[in-house]
This record gives structure tokens, sequence and C-alpha cells, in this order.
């Protein structure tokens, strides 16, 4: 039986993506919705099932004050996280706030399907992978903690991080082309060479991966 959810991510055009995506899965999306000062009344006021908070900083101060002022007012709405890799902090803030999972961005729809009925069920939504990452990270502390964003604007030359940031604001491969005065041929040549080192298989995919780490922070915008 479908659930009543609702979507509330950093990035619109990701939210309405994944609601969208949810919603041909058989489940009734109320809302779909970037963060702002009334994302958390919002949720209130639509009192949903479920809801799925995205966040690209899940271990930063104040990141989940929305889910405990969610829980405080609709205590039977369930709220999964959906985030990077999380730190022992990260996750441990997004349980400490109520939330009721943990997904990484990168999940698979029907992942985040599963954490969506378990969270319904009253269940903890998280996968046994990710609390043994956080355990371990705990018990062997890393001096230097990744950072997932740093490392993937790594991997990208200067031209392919534009062409990713480019992806990121919908620009399709004409656009691409016009926008960096290159041929359309080698721009989707280099959106081909951006999803081979991602590891990813969409555009969709690359920008969410993109946001969900912070490096389009990192990248800043084209010009």
């Amino acid at each position: 039986m479908g659930v009543r959810l609702m979507v509330v991510d950093d990035h619109r055009l990701l939210a309405e993506a994944l609601a969208s995506a949810l919603k041909l899965r058989g489940h009734r999306v109320l809302a779909a919705a970037a963060p702002a000062v009334g994302a958390a009344d919002l949720v209130i006021s639509r009192a949903p099932e479920v809801c799925l908070l995205g966040t690209a900083a899940p271990a930063e101060p104040g990141t989940f004050d929305p889910i405990v002022k969610i829980k405080r007012e609709r205590p039977q709405v369930a709220v999964v996280v959906l985030g990077p890799v999380p730190s022992p902090r990260g996750i441990a803030a997004a349980f400490a706030s109520g939330a009721s999972g943990y997904v990484r961005h990168d999940e698979r729809i029907e992942g985040v399907e599963r954490a969506i009925m378990k969270a319904r069920a009253g269940e903890a939504a998280v996968a046994p992978q990710l609390l043994q990452g956080a355990f371990g990270e705990l018990l062997n502390p890393v001096a230097q903690p990744d950072d997932e964003g740093q490392r993937l604007l790594q991997m990208l030359t200067p031209r392919e991080v534009e062409v990713l940031v480019r992806v990121a604001e919908g620009e399709d491969t004409r656009l691409i082309a016009a926008g960096m005065g290159i041929a359309a041929s080698t721009a989707r040549t280099h959106v081909q060479r951006v999803l081979m080192k991602l590891g990813v298989g969409s555009r969709l995919e690359a920008a969410a991966l993109a946001a969900r780490t912070g490096l389009l922070d990192r990248a800043g915008p084209v010009g």
C-alpha cells in the first residue's frame, strides 16, 4: 500500500525528481519542496506519514532542527534523512533529533522505498553497513576525515567541473555547448567523461551526487 510522503531537499530539482519516482511506485507525495524557514511548518501542516529530508551537511550544527520541530508538533511523522556518507557525529545527530532513518543520497530508489516502509512501520531505517562504518570510525578515528566533495572535485578537470555545474543547473547538451563555446559532440563527450569519473549512470545522478557532497558549492558558479 502506498505511503503518504513529503520530500524536502536543498535542491528543488532533485526533490521533484525523487517525488516523481516515488509517485510512479504508487506512493502519494503531498509535496516536494526546498528547505526554507517554513519547511518544518509545511510538514507539520500537511502531516505526511513519512518525510524525506535531504541534507548535504549532516554534521553541521542546526541541520536537524527542523526534525526536532516536526517531532515535537507531529510525533507520528517519521523522518528519514537523505545525505552523504555520514560521520559518527552526523548519524548520531540525525537520530538524536528524532529521525527514524538515514539513507545515503546515492541509494537506489528501491533502497529509499525500503527505508520509507520501515520508518512508517516504526522501525529504524538505516543500512547495517552505515552503522558499521560509523562505529568503525568512532573506534578508529582518523586525523583528517575524508572529504568526499573535495575528492570528487580533484578527479575532474576544470572544464569537466564546469560541465558538471551546467548539468546540475539543468542545461542540456546544446546549452552546454553554446555556453562553453564548444561543439555539441565535444560537450556530449565531456558529459560522458564526468559520468564515468563520478561512477554514475545519468545526469540526474551526477547532479544529486555533486549537490549532496558539496561539490557544487566548492566549484562555484559557471561563467
